[in-house]
């Protein structure tokens, strides 16, 4: 036999792209080596256990940021979105905070693109969609916790404020949800004339009034108080029954109504 016959090959060179193995600890490396593949990840299997976990116990078992996690999985296939969904959580308060954000404020967050954000604007909706059929399912004087849930969802965590009217037929069922106006973030200008003429282009018997306070705190204004009384006097005489004005904030929310003020 030749020498050169004799001659074992010499071992393939690793490529460039795996040169940071090299940085490894010694265990990690060899393991990977052996076998192959890649190590596990330290969170690997923790999305499934999140999932296993909402599907046996619902929202209750898992904690906001989880639920964000979930969510964040969705857009982002592969890695861990556990720092990500608690960062979100840290800027912007809680998990309604972070589907309310628009979408300029979550491109400005690291480690978001337009996926994720699509992602998390879907939920808002669907959100909105679901809490809005349920107020529908009724008349609203009827269904009042439900509409007011459906109010506190769709505005109460804006950080601009806006006017929203909900108008409602003979029935007292919901028609249309129509932003009218909206403001900066503590004010937001009205004007009764175009508030009765849609209602009568809608042909709505009654509308309620809904805006949000970003400061927080949902007591009525002065300002509030005058420009509810305005469209109260020029609906009665379209014979168009103001039902209630509702203000809506992250912490609550108040009905003039109930206030006395209507």
């Amino acid at each position: 036999m030749s020498t050169t016959a004799a001659m074992a090959p010499e071992p393939a060179a690793l490529p460039a792209e795996n040169a940071e193995n090299k940085d490894q600890p010694p265990s990690t490396a060899a393991v990977a080596q052996s076998s192959g593949k890649a190590p596990k990840p330290h969170y690997f299997g923790h999305r499934q256990r999140l999932r296993e976990r909402f599907l046996k116990g619902g929202s209750a078992a898992l904690a906001e940021y989880e639920l964000l996690e979930l969510l964040l999985c969705m857009a982002i296939p592969r890695g861990d979105v556990k720092p990500l969904a608690k960062s979100l959580i840290d800027r912007f308060g809680n998990l309604a905070g972070v589907l309310a954000a628009s979408q300029s404020e979550l491109a400005g967050c690291k480690g978001i693109g337009e996926a994720t954000i699509a992602a998390l604007k879907i939920a808002e909706a669907s959100a909105q969609v679901l809490s809005r059929e349920r107020a529908m399912a009724l008349p609203v004087i009827a269904s009042w916790e439900q509409l007011i849930d459906y109010c506190r969802v769709r505005l109460g965590h804006r950080n601009t404020e806006e006017l929203h009217l909900l108008f409602l037929d003979r029935k007292n069922r919901l028609i249309a949800d129509e932003c009218h106006q909206r403001g900066t973030v503590d004010h937001t200008p009205v004007y009764p004339r175009e508030v009765i003429k849609r209602a009568l282009e809608l042909h709505a018997s009654a509308l309620i009034l809904v805006h949000n306070h970003p400061s927080g705190d949902a007591t009525p204004s002065r300002g509030d108080i005058d420009m509810t009384r305005k469209i109260v006097d020029a609906a009665k005489a379209m014979e168009i029954n103001v039902h209630d004005h509702i203000i809506v904030s992250r912490a609550g929310y108040n009905s003039f109504k109930t206030l006395g003020l209507i």
